[in-house]
């Protein structure tokens, strides 16, 4: 059995002045579910701006912690936060050893965060991240294309089932938050 473990797929969407952000409840060891409702996603900064994770569980919170730490530091700025949050880290000893990846979305704009220092801004406003990732990103696009009457809670719902139905490592065990105004 491997020990690599695959813990998800998180979509993230901006549509039409709305935001939602989703994941799948699974986390797997090697061929191996080892838990079905785990909890990707979280309201942070007063419920402000959204974030979601792939990778390490443990990693993920630490560096949740530390972006959130960031939003205060640099009043709530979501994209001087993370790349205060890349830089470090890409450069710190302690950080540059975790293994995770953070979506993170306020009203206005979403970006991914990853170990290598990328802060990346998707033009299409639509975000992936995890093993599923792009079963789930591409079946958002064709819904963002054929069906924008859909909200973007309705769109991170059908990308994630579909991801869910194609990728062993993601489940339909869902979980989805929006950002409202």
């Amino acid at each position: 059995m491997s020990n690599k473990i695959h813990s998800t797929t998180v979509l993230g969407i901006i549509h039409n002045g709305q935001v939602a952000l989703g994941a799948d409840g699974q986390a797997t060891l090697g061929n191996t579910v080892m838990k079905s409702n785990v909890k990707k996603i979280r309201k942070i900064a007063d419920g402000k701006v959204l974030a979601g994770f792939a990778g390490s569980t443990s990693d993920a919170f630490t560096l949740l912690e530390r972006f959130e730490d960031k939003l205060n530091m640099y009043r709530g700025n979501l994209r001087r936060s993370a790349i205060e949050l890349a830089k470090d880290w890409r450069t710190d000893r302690y950080l540059r050893r975790l293994e995770s990846m953070l979506i993170v979305m306020n009203s206005e704009e979403a970006l991914i965060i990853s170990g290598s220092g990328d802060v990346m801004d998707i033009e299409d406003g639509v975000f992936a991240i995890g093993s599923g990732s792009m079963f789930a990103r591409a079946a958002a696009l064709a819904l963002k294309k054929h069906a924008s009457h859909l909200s973007a809670r309705e769109m991170v719902a059908e990308g994630l089932g579909i991801a869910a139905d194609i990728c062993i490592y993601t489940n339909h065990n869902l979980e989805i938050m929006e950002i409202k105004d």
